[in-house]
């Protein structure tokens, strides 16, 4: 299947699931290609052909960016290598969960969680140790009974019992056998944590760095961004700023409408700063400021006090802000 058919498919998934999406992240490369929120829960969803195509570096950065965000990163894709994704099972790339649509309209649709997890050897499932115990107690079959109806040792019933994962075949016997469910459901909501100073990418141009540093020295926290339509997230006191650096022209107009959809989503605000003149205050719920006036800002209140007055007093013109954003 096409990238392109499966981001289709990912958007029905998400608007029947309830969820409003972003548009369509199109810049190059890029570390997410959708937004998604549903109440309290933000989704960042990059969607491959082949989840083995996701590099350690943008893995990093959509982890980074959902956990500012206060969100959850997910791959969708269609193969790992020549195979197809299994349906209800989860393949961990990066410390992130991947899975196919089928497995995406399940989860958020059915309410049905996946059961199998892949790792190296094949695919597996975790054991409800203590229900195993109580099934296999309730019956009157002795460890080694069991032992031998699966073709294993003592030991190895005892792990199981332990909390030791187990492959499909083994799991499904252990049910056939006690005629229970053992398989734990699989979470999809969680990443490990990622050092973000790893995100801090070299060939950032000195112009971004600059800027940037500004907005550290004024009380920002900065998390500088290398694979998005924003350079930085900038924080403080719980307000999150999408932080783009650009030259004004028609690049940049898409630049702002993209990271306004984004910002709409993410529950955050979206600043541009421009070099040069500024020809409009704001672009779809985009504030501009030019890089000029950022030298009579002398702390983050400041900055922020001069986004909530552009945002209020702009033109209500056809670049107006439709996103009510509050700080």
């Amino acid at each position: 299947m096409s990238r392109d058919a499966l981001i289709q498919q990912v958007l029905a998934v998400l608007s029947k699931a309830g969820f409003i999406v972003s548009d369509r992240c199109d810049v190059h490369p890029r570390s997410f290609d959708l937004a998604a929120r549903r109440g309290q829960l933000l989704l960042l969803l990059k969607v491959l052909s082949n989840i083995d195509g996701l590099s350690e570096e943008i893995a990093n950065e959509i982890r980074c960016l959902a956990n500012r965000l206060i969100g959850y990163p997910i791959i969708i894709g269609d193969k790992t290598r020549d195979t197809f994704l299994e349906n209800g099972a989860v393949y961990l790339r990066y410390g992130i969960p991947s899975f196919n649509v089928r497995t995406l309209y399940d989860y958020f649709i059915e309410g049905v969680p996946p059961l199998i997890y892949a790792a190296p050897g094949g695919l597996y499932v975790s054991i409800d140790g203590d229900v195993l115990r109580e099934a296999r107690k309730d019956g009157n079959i002795s460890l080694g009974e069991l032992a031998r109806e699966l073709g294993v040792s003592r030991r190895t019933i005892s792990k199981y019992e332990e909390g030791m994962d187990a492959t499909i075949k083994i799991a499904l016997k252990l049910e056939s056998i006690l005629d229970v469910p053992l398989a734990c459901p699989i979470d999809l909501l969680y990443s490990r944590s990622q050092n973000e100073s790893q995100l801090y990418p070299n060939s950032v141009p000195m112009m971004v760095r600059d800027i940037l540093q500004i907005f550290v020295d004024i009380g920002f926290d900065v998390l500088p961004i290398a694979h998005a339509p924003f350079n930085a997230l900038s924080q403080e006191k719980g307000i999150v700023i999408l932080t783009g650096i650009s030259k004004y022209n028609d690049k940049m107009i898409k630049r702002a409408r993209l990271m306004s959809s984004i910002s709409n989503v993410a529950q955050a605000q979206s600043v541009l700063i421009v070099e040069g003149q500024s020809k409009t205050l704001q672009i779809n719920g985009t504030v501009l400021v030019e890089k000029d006036e950022l030298g009579e800002i002398n702390n983050s209140s400041d900055f922020i006090s001069l986004v909530q007055d552009r945002k209020v007093n702009s033109d209500s013109d056809e670049e107006s802000n439709d996103i009510q954003i509050i700080f």
